[in-house]
């Protein structure tokens, strides 16, 4: 192979296509922009994805969210729901976790590993200890009304990082001293 035998990739180079060379070539005059309008000019022929002819944009129109909401789907705690009636299918004495939930079949694995919340409908007659994330108060009272125990698994939660209305302003004035503070002057 010598230096001289070397090309582009077929297809990797095309030639530059020649406008404004006459209107033989099919490219002249106007050279492929047609006549007058936004396109035709120089400089202002980009439009931006969002322009909508002058009319307020669709995202200034639309409703203004602040911040990380509960209400947005990436954010929301979306809890599996578990009711006390589904737990008769366990043995008595046994620990209820995601895991043998997962394991009895009640739910998926991908739903085992987020947060689980067992609610009150249905009866309880046998003793159970219940490991979840959130019970209702009627489902806590019949589990523990038929001798079992309920076991809150913690959820981490993160610090607010918002200043709390009440802690000190350190850019509050000092206030002023009362008339009961200063010296009478009587000497």
């Amino acid at each position: 192979m010598k230096l001289s035998d070397l090309r582009p990739t077929p297809g990797s180079h095309k030639t530059d296509k020649r406008v404004g060379r006459g209107h033989g070539s099919g490219r002249g005059k106007t050279s492929g922009r047609g006549q007058k309008g936004q396109k035709a000019r120089t400089g202002t022929g980009k439009i931006k994805r969002s322009f909508s002819g002058g009319q307020t944009r669709l995202f200034k129109r639309s409703q203004f969210l602040r911040g990380v909401g509960n209400k947005r789907a990436p954010f929301r705690d979306n809890y599996t729901i578990i009711n006390v009636v589904d737990l008769e299918l366990f043995d008595a004495e046994s620990q209820i976790t995601p895991e043998a939930l997962v394991s009895a079949g009640m739910i998926t694995p991908a739903e085992g590993r987020g947060l689980i919340k067992i609610l009150g409908d249905g009866e309880l007659d046998h003793k159970l200890t219940v490991h979840a994330h959130k019970f209702s108060a009627s489902a806590k009272a019949k589990i523990e009304a038929a001798g079992g125990a309920v076991e809150i698994i913690p959820v981490k939660t993160y610090e607010k990082t918002k200043r709390s209305k009440t802690a000190k302003d350190p850019y509050a004035k000092a206030a002023a001293p009362t008339a009961g503070n200063q010296d009478s002057g009587d000497d």
